[in-house]
């Protein structure tokens, strides 16, 4: 499975307005610079995160964007659903009834055994990227990262 650059962008985006505190905001361009990424894709994908129930935004002059939740409220599956979909990246044509080895319709009567494999592969992914929360990252982050990242986003420790 191939994720968009984009699943990069925005986990880490989330990350780091975790480590900010509560109240602050950071906007997407703030945001773009810290990370050195096109600002006008990520407020895109950003805003997917707000319409999702991950971020919060704020407009005028002191706007930005923050948390919508307590960290341990989110999941990383729940960042990237957001902006990638829920669907599984496997689709099964069912090219074991096609060609010269296709198999008789009685034979086929059961999901092909590839998609039902598939399947658990992409449900245990799920669940594994469920079992992991903003709050969780934040634990395994280094300890100064937090005051690092408030210094060099917000221009403040």
């Amino acid at each position: 499975m191939k994720l968009p650059v984009s699943t990069e962008w925005v986990l880490h985006c989330a990350a780091s307005l975790a480590q900010i505190e509560p109240g602050e905001t950071a906007s997407a361009t703030r945001l773009a610079e810290f990370f050195d990424v096109p600002a006008a894709y990520l407020a895109k994908q950003l805003q997917a995160l707000v319409r999702a129930g991950v971020l919060a935004a704020t407009t005028g002059p002191r706007g930005g964007f923050q948390l919508a939740r307590p960290a341990a409220q989110i999941s990383l599956l729940q960042i990237v659903e957001a902006v990638d979909g829920a669907s599984s990246p496997y689709v099964c044509g069912e090219i074991r009834q096609r060609g010269r080895g296709a198999l008789p319709p009685e034979d086929c009567q059961d999901r092909c055994v590839l998609a039902r494999r598939m399947d658990e592969a992409h449900q245990a992914w799920r669940e594994s990227l469920a079992g992991v929360s903003l709050a969780d990252i934040l634990d395994a982050i280094p300890e100064t990262a937090p005051a690092r990242t408030r210094s060099r986003l917000l221009g403040r420790g």
